[in-house]
């Protein structure tokens, strides 16, 4: 009957462990599709300002350059606009360990294919991106 009981509370608390990793990781897909997803393909700063934390840094390496940009300087890029007709964003890999997770994403248009890697970190104030790093190729 002991032995029972301890397997039943194991697997209780496995249940709820996985049941926690699994509302974080809605939470970070959230953020990511209804904020930065959307607010990058509309030009929309608030959303994608709502996903990144202040101290955000975009960095990528192009035409043998090493570009680091704030939060504030990415963000001053962004142009209001419709959704163009085959721009898309789909999260490829999630991985959460506690307050702090990972995520590569692709963001497509008919120009070029974006591949993003977040890193993020879970705050009193919620999930937030942290440090973005990009790559782009063009069709």
């Amino acid at each position: 009957m002991k032995k029972y009981l301890i397997l039943t509370l194991l697997i209780g608390l496995a249940g709820a462990r996985l049941q926690a990793q699994t509302d974080e990781k809605t939470q970070i897909e959230t953020l990511i599709t209804d904020l930065y997803f959307e607010g990058w393909m509309t030009g929309d700063t608030t959303k994608v300002g709502k996903a990144m934390h202040p101290t955000c840094h975009l960095k990528f390496f192009r035409d043998n350059v090493f570009s680091d940009i704030s939060r504030a300087d990415y963000l001053s890029r962004f142009k209001p606009r419709t959704k163009d007709a085959g721009t898309s964003g789909r999260i490829l890999l999630l991985d959460v360990t506690g307050n702090i997770a990972s995520a590569k994403c692709e963001l497509e248009t008919p120009k070029a294919l974006f591949t993003d890697y977040f890193n993020l970190i879970k705050t009193n104030e919620g999930w937030f991106i942290v440090d973005k790093i990009s790559t782009r190729v063009d069709k």
